[in-house]
């Protein structure tokens, strides 16, 4: 059973923009895209309920040669597929056991888990939520948790090599890179290491046609809108 087509759900800067970002590493230009207008509800429309009831991006929809399709709605199971799927890109360790594999996850993880999850909330509480909903102790909170908890971690790793893994890109920079530019966002990893991380992935080609829409992204979200993510 072979990837016959791919088909990626998005919408400028968000989760999604990991995904593209990959996809773009793996097959170059050779999917399909359909924008969600998160910020008109398309999200919550029965077609899209369909592919993706969690009403968010990203999902990936896989269709197979078989003629089975399968959809992901997870980007960081989506990048970690990518990367296995096209080994002969190497942008992860072999999947089995070793030192590199482990590493190599648990950063990935990382990234669309404990940054993200910190991310969120300050995103949510500044620009998302409806005023009376906002809570500056929940935005306090996390900033300060990422600054002092968060961003050593990862500069430790950035002053000892150029990715967030070692010496090479891997499938895990798609998702703490993607995560260290929405924090940048924020007014946070403005130090030095990650001001070359950036640099240097800002010159990937993947990278560049993956954020080439992110101009298009408006942080704050209308009130009488639902959570756009």
């Amino acid at each position: 059973m072979y990837i016959k087509h791919l088909k990626l759900y998005h919408f400028p800067a968000t989760r999604s923009a990991r995904v593209k970002w990959m996809l773009h590493e793996v097959v170059g230009d050779a999917f399909e895209i359909e924008r969600v207008l998160l910020y008109d509800g398309g999200q919550y429309s029965a077609e899209f309920m369909k592919v993706n009831p969690n009403h968010g991006v990203p999902v990936l929809q896989i269709h197979w040669d078989s003629g089975e399709t399968l959809c992901m709605i997870e980007s960081a199971a989506i990048v970690s597929f990518l990367a296995d799927s096209y080994p002969n890109k190497s942008l992860a360790p072999a999947p089995g056991a070793s030192p590199e594999r482990a590493d190599y996850l648990q950063m990935l993880h990382f990234g669309s888990t404990w940054m993200d999850m910190m991310l969120w909330q300050i995103h949510i509480h500044e620009h998302v939520l409806p005023h009376a909903e906002r809570d500056t102790r929940t935005v306090a909170r996390y900033r300060k948790k990422f600054a002092e908890e968060v961003e050593p971690q990862i500069a430790l790793r950035l002053e000892q090599a150029p990715y967030i893994c070692g010496h090479e890109f891997t499938a895990a920079d798609c998702v703490v890179g993607h995560s260290v530019i929405w924090a940048r966002g924020y007014g946070l990893c403005r130090a030095k290491p990650f001001r070359g991380y950036l640099s240097t992935l800002s010159k990937r080609p993947a990278f560049i046609s993956a954020f080439s829409d992110a101009g298009q992204f408006l942080p704050e979200v209308q009130q009488d809108m639902h959570l756009a993510e």
